[in-house]
């Protein structure tokens, strides 16, 4: 694949940034696209390695080497072909995948791995450039009615999917607009949200239906739906976020991650706030609880919004600034990994503790912090313990908490049905047949495999689709 002796003969080159300066100074996506010939000489780079090990690290068996080699050699349309044979939505995994097929390419054994993630996104964006991505209408309509409850990347990849294969597919999405967290969750200087709008309007004209302002087991009964469809598909997500019960956490001022990055993407483009209290980090101290990509999005939105400084603190150790190669490759490794966002200006501190908030008439001024040590205990397990004596207080006037999420919401829709729940409180069902306790009822995506990323999502929605058509037809040619 790609040039005999191209992984010796050129470097590895990335896309560039718009310098941190610039880019701060408004929403839009600031990464400079890479030209053709650039990303014709990193096609070159792939190895003819015999094992491809990339394809272990990407959830959507991306068939990489193929559309590497393809251009290398210019043939982009074709390309374009394969890769979408794979994956529906490469623009948003061009963007916001943290690319783990890279980290497992062959050449990260002793060298610097193909650019992967970057090639990725040339080819998708040349695709619509070209005119080459065009709705895939099926040449027959099977008379099927299918609801999918969700319009994130599981939720479209599932849609998207079974429209192909000729049934009715209706998508509910309880906010204005579609796109679930890709749309409400990841900043626009990460995704224009109008890579979203345009692949769903390839989608409506496969046949996809989308009915937003509809929240399904509040607005609209849930159960209506198993009367009404063939099939139903719970694409809800993960959005039960992981909370900090220490005390003074009634204080205003404190706001979920989520809470805050809604709000600007809805401010962005123009959305009512149904009169909620504007959370914003203009001209306030911002201090980030969590390590994770969605603390990094807090710490972007918060520096755009013109916060007097950010702190970032994280619980866990700092990892090392390499990893073990030769231990960890082709998994995901553990060394420190420095975000765009945490380079414009952050302040990052690793092994602390939130004890208590402080504050001043019913307002967040501060927290009190301590400094923590892991250590293994007899079982083999890792224990935190607090330092004697490391206590400390940081000044505070915005505090949010980015620190994951535990499970979908409960309450409403997955109640109303009585659908069957795991012991993390994800909906039960697994990646066979993506089934749950509830007949003609299937899940995908985080709402079934807990918080993960947007290339997982897209994954399970593809796999989920199959599951359903088989249902529906006994027998399906979707791809798993």
């Amino acid at each position: 694949m790609g040039k005999p002796t191209g992984f010796v003969e050129f470097r590895r080159q990335d896309h560039a940034y718009e310098p941190a300066s610039d880019r701060i100074r408004h929403f839009e996506e600031f990464i400079l696209p890479m030209a053709d010939s650039d990303a014709s000489r990193q096609g070159a780079r792939c190895m003819d390695c015999g094992i491809p090990f990339c394809h272990t690290g990407c959830p959507v068996n991306n068939i990489i080497p193929e559309w590497n080699d393809l251009v290398y050699r210019n043939r982009w349309r074709e390309a374009s072909d394969i890769l979408h044979s794979t994956n529906n939505f490469p623009e948003f995994t061009g963007r916001v995948c943290p690319a783990p097929c890279e980290q497992a390419c062959t050449l990260n054994l002793n060298s610097e791995p193909v650019t992967i993630k970057t090639i990725e996104c040339s080819i998708v964006d040349k695709a619509w450039k070209e005119g080459w991505v065009r709705p895939q209408i099926p040449t027959h309509r099977s008379g099927k009615r299918v609801a999918v409850v969700g319009s994130g990347p599981a939720g479209m990849a599932c849609a998207q999917q079974l429209a192909r294969a000729g049934h009715r597919v209706i998508v509910f999405e309880k906010n204005a607009r579609a796109g679930g967290l890709l749309r409400y969750g990841i900043p626009d200087f990460k995704m224009n949200k109008r890579l979203i709008d345009r692949r769903m309007g390839q989608m409506q004209a496969e046949g996809v239906r989308f009915l937003p302002g509809v929240h399904v087991g509040v607005s609209f009964p849930a159960e209506q739906l198993l009367k009404d469809y063939d099939a139903v598909v719970l694409a809800g997500g993960s959005e039960r976020p992981r909370d900090l019960p220490v005390p003074g956490r009634e204080l205003k001022g404190i706001h979920f991650a989520m809470e805050f990055l809604i709000q600007q993407n809805k401010r962005i483009a123009h959305e009512y706030l149904r009169n909620l209290a504007p959370i914003t980090a203009q001209d306030k101290r911002v201090i980030v609880l969590g390590g994770g990509d969605t603390g990094s999005d807090c710490i972007g939105t918060s520096i755009r919004q013109g916060a007097r400084w950010v702190t970032q603190f994280e619980i866990l150790p700092q990892p090392p600034a390499q990893e073990n190669k030769l231990m960890t490759w082709p998994n995901w490794p553990l060394k420190l990994m420095t975000s765009s966002s945490q380079e414009e200006g952050c302040r990052r501190e690793w092994t602390v503790a939130t004890k208590r908030f402080l504050g001043e008439d019913d307002r967040v001024t501060g927290l009190e912090a301590v400094r923590v040590e892991w250590r293994k205990d007899d079982s083999g397990r890792m224990v935190m313990e607090e330092v004697p004596g490391s206590t400390f207080v940081v000044k505070a006037d915005l505090v949010l908490l980015a620190m994951g999420f535990v499970h979908p919401v409960h309450e409403g829709m997955l109640k109303e049905i009585g659908i069957g729940l795991n012991a993390r409180g994800n909906v039960d069902a697994n990646t066979q047949d993506y089934r749950t306790s509830v007949d003609k009822v299937f899940t995908a995506g985080d709402m079934r495999r807990g918080q993960s990323l947007v290339v997982w999502a897209i994954r399970e929605g593809r796999q989920c689709a199959r599951a359903v058509d088989e249902y529906l037809m006994g027998a399906s040619v979707l791809p798993r």
